[in-house]
């Protein structure tokens, strides 16, 4: 007997990053969730009661996006200091280092083997590297503008990336060419994702609409511009039928995708939701925003018979076509709705789950107990150009500021049991240096520090006007390939004639 579909609920809420929500990641053994942020952490949340959760520190700039390896062993995140760190995600915060692009790291993502990494750039590449030994294997190098987001397909034999050059592009892995490219975004795109199928990939713009294509027939099959400002991140539900959109308008969007519609409306953020993901096993999706908060919410899709759709919806997915042009509007409330299974639902009108509106005395809502970890002393040593610009009076007061938040971390909480008896992990007593300050930030000289400041202010300075030439001639190119088209265009006759 079918079971009525729920409405989603919120789990938890984690507090704890300082800035923007960039990008989260549930591991494979549902025991952590990682999430990245503006404010330049790394951080693991722990869903087992009572247990701390760690604030990963080594970044220089942004962390933009986080995954982990399919075993669950690993976290890679990438930022816009140039670097990706792949990290165990323990207390003891151990991580290797290597810079992988020229300019920021917008995206990372493991091969389904977890054997390479494949990361996008705002160096307009996108690369191959082997997880073992952080080796560089190739680079696709086609897209005219900043790569956001690179993925691999399920079998890893294609890769979809989305640029600001306002293209999604398919390239074969073996050959290393681009096999298509889709231009009918009218902005940016902020992310592209392989349906678990493999049979399909989904798109998401600045210019606020979602759009799903056949990569068999490179068709466009759906067109959604549910939302009121850019859509951010999505992701497909494991079993193919579902996809979660978060936008800039402050909401999540569910998509029924079997019946090409609007399915439900969270409205759990106060400003601009950034990410989102759903769990391996479908059960759970979380998301992060720009008002520094992580919800996880609990998907309550009907579990019957969730498995068998996973095995089958694997291998082939039909979805209805929506025309280019249309637009699909959130449906307007019916007495009953039903859905491609036969189950009753409730009016679209009681989907919208408001979180705002309907305060609820929720796990993990208030401030989490945290534990800062440092960078690992054998992380491989960045470049030094790209080292911290404190002076010694910024680290000293850098390094109070992060010892009384982490004493603050450490007080007793109301929902611990015997709180009275909470004290400070003794194997974290060992980290207290690279706590108070990165290695890369102890003994440098007052003056070579400040001349590092210069020469970082120069090379800065010098990519910038690099970026400005590079846009410049992309300009150029697009202007002269417009020229030559109008010139095309022109009759015979007429060329004689002039």
């Amino acid at each position: 007997m079918a079971s009525i579909l729920e409405d989603p609920t919120l789990e938890r809420q984690f507090k704890g990053h300082r800035d923007t929500i960039t990008s989260c990641d549930f591991n494979p053994n549902m025991k952590q969730l990682a999430t990245g942020s503006m404010d330049s952490c790394l951080m693991v949340w722990n869903f087992k009661p009572n247990m701390r959760s760690y604030r990963f520190v080594g970044h220089k700039d942004a962390v933009l996006s986080v995954q982990f390896s399919p075993s669950g062993h690993l976290v890679a995140s990438a930022s816009r200091d140039k670097t990706v760190r792949l990290w165990i995600p323990s207390v003891k915060g151990e991580s290797t280092v290597f810079k992988a692009h020229t300019a920021t790291v917008r995206s990372v993502n493991f091969s389904s083997d977890g054997v390479n990494l494949l990361t996008a750039s705002d160096d307009k590449t996108i690369k191959l590297w082997s997880v073992h030994r952080q080796k560089f294997q190739f680079s696709l190098t086609q897209h005219m503008n900043w790569v956001r987001c690179a993925r691999f397909s399920p079998d890893n034999r294609l890769i979809v990336s989305g640029s600001d050059d306002k293209t999604v592009k398919l390239w074969d892995r073996n050959s290393k060419e681009c096999v298509h490219t889709f231009f009918q975004h009218g902005g940016f795109i902020n992310h592209a994702e392989f349906h678990p199928s493999g049979t399909c990939i989904a798109a998401a713009g600045t210019d606020a609409t979602v759009k799903i294509w056949d990569i068999r027939t490179n068709k466009l099959l759906q067109h959604y511009q549910v939302h009121n400002g850019p859509v951010n991140q999505l992701t497909f539900h494991p079993t193919g039928n579902y996809l979660i959109t978060a936008s800039n308008d402050c909401t999540l969007k569910i998509l029924d995708l079997l019946e090409g519609r609007l399915f439900f409306t969270l409205h759990g953020h106060q400003e601009p939701v950034t990410a989102t993901n759903f769990s391996r096993n479908g059960e759970f999706f979380a998301s992060g925003g720009a008002d520094e908060q992580v919800i996880v919410w609990k998907t309550n899709f009907d579990q019957v018979d969730v498995t068998e759709r996973l095995t089958a919806q694997s291998h082939q997915q039909n979805f209805p076509q929506k025309s280019v042009e249309e637009v699909i509007p959130e449906p307007a409330p019916k007495p009953i709705l039903t859905n491609g299974y036969g189950r009753t639902v409730t009016p679209t009108t009681r989907r919208k789950v408001d979180m705002r509106s309907e305060p609820r005395n929720v796990p993990g809502s208030a401030p989490t107990d945290l534990v800062d970890v440092g960078p690992a002393l054998f992380s491989e040593p960045t470049n030094r150009l790209e080292g911290p610009r404190l002076t010694p009076a910024d680290q000293a007061s850098r390094a109070r500021r992060q010892l009384a938040d982490r004493s603050q971390h450490l007080t007793p909480t109301r929902d611990a049991p015997n709180s009275q008896n909470v004290t400070a992990d003794p194997d974290m007593s060992r980290f207290a240096t690279s706590i108070t300050a990165p290695l890369e930030e102890r003994s440098i000289p007052p003056k070579l520090a400040q001349t590092l400041e210069q020469i970082v202010g120069q090379l800065d300075m010098l990519t910038q006007t690099m970026s400005i030439l590079e846009q410049r001639v992309s300009m150029t190119e697009d202007k002269l390939k417009e020229c030559l088209g109008n010139q095309q265009r022109i009759p015979p006759q007429d060329r004689s004639t002039d």
